[in-house]
């Protein structure tokens, strides 16, 4: 869950959550969604000094910005402030990957956020580099620079495939995107997640939607019971990796059908 709230850190963490995100990145991030209805997280290595000690140790994840001119002395500050997991967003090439694990140096695990079209094909080669540790493949980026109108359609083309055919005989834990409440979303989260147990994934980000954007625990309290809501979600991916292939590939081919109508809806709705 991404937070950089103290209550709702330890809130989240009490009913299930299992990491604790803290978004500290900011670099080229307006430009690339400020004119989205996206948010834009405003946290600071401050916020990790905050709740670090509400957080088990282990489970304090903070993304970083892309690598800059600042990177080493960034890092430096994170792992101080408490970071267990640093994550590396917006890279392209393997040696900004060398460069990110190289300021780490081991103190830290390190996660590869993949959310660009050059980090997608050039993915092999950077998981291959000592030291990276796990993967998120982020689909919200990764649809804007291909053009796309829908986060979920490299889902559904393939490219996801490809990938986490790589990843999987890495050996590397990976995750994708972000999910919602079972039962809810124009991709209801049961489906996607019958996706991540298809494809190997071990993790997902809560998107604002499961919450519905609540800033305190009350606001949380008043509108859901956060802690069920949780454990659907992780009942319903138990649930998918216990079914086989054929199930798995059917469930595959309604998100296809079903990514289609949208794009088909929003591109319709762009014409109007």
């Amino acid at each position: 869950m991404i937070t950089n709230c103290l209550d709702l850190a330890e809130f989240a963490i009490t009913s299930g959550v299992d990491r604790i995100f803290v978004d500290t990145e900011i670099l080229g991030k307006d430009a690339r969604q400020g004119h989205l209805n996206t948010v834009i997280s405003r946290h600071t290595l401050d916020d990790v000094r905050r709740i670090r000690p509400v957080v088990p140790e282990g489970r304090l994840l903070v993304r970083v910005n892309p690598i800059h001119e600042g990177t080493k002395a960034e890092i430096d500050l994170a792992i101080e402030a408490g970071a267990d997991v640093l994550m590396l967003p917006m890279f392209h090439r393997v040696e900004e990957v060398e460069l990110f694990i190289a300021a780490v140096g081991g103190r830290a695990r390190c996660n590869l956020l993949v959310e660009t079209v050059s980090a997608a094909a050039n993915l092999k080669a950077c998981i291959e580099v000592p030291g990276v540790d796990e993967v998120h493949i982020g689909l919200n980026d990764l649809h804007l620079e291909l053009g796309l109108d829908f986060m979920f359609e490299p889902l559904a083309s393939g490219m996801v495939d490809s990938m986490a055919t790589i990843l999987r005989d890495s050996g590397k834990p990976f995750g994708i995107g972000g999910i919602a409440r079972v039962g809810e979303g124009l991709l209801p989260a049961e489906l996607l997640l019958a996706e991540h147990a298809r494809l190997g994934s071990s993790a997902a980000i809560l998107s604002r939607t499961f919450h519905r954007q609540a800033s305190s625990v009350a606001e949380i309290k008043k509108q859901m019971d956060f802690s069920a809501e949780v454990s659907k979600l992780k009942s319903a991916y138990q649930e998918s990796k216990g079914y086989d292939s054929e199930v798995l590939q059917a469930k595959h081919r309604d998100v296809q059908e079903k990514v289609e109508m949208i794009v088909e809806s929003i591109k319709a709705r762009r014409l109007k």
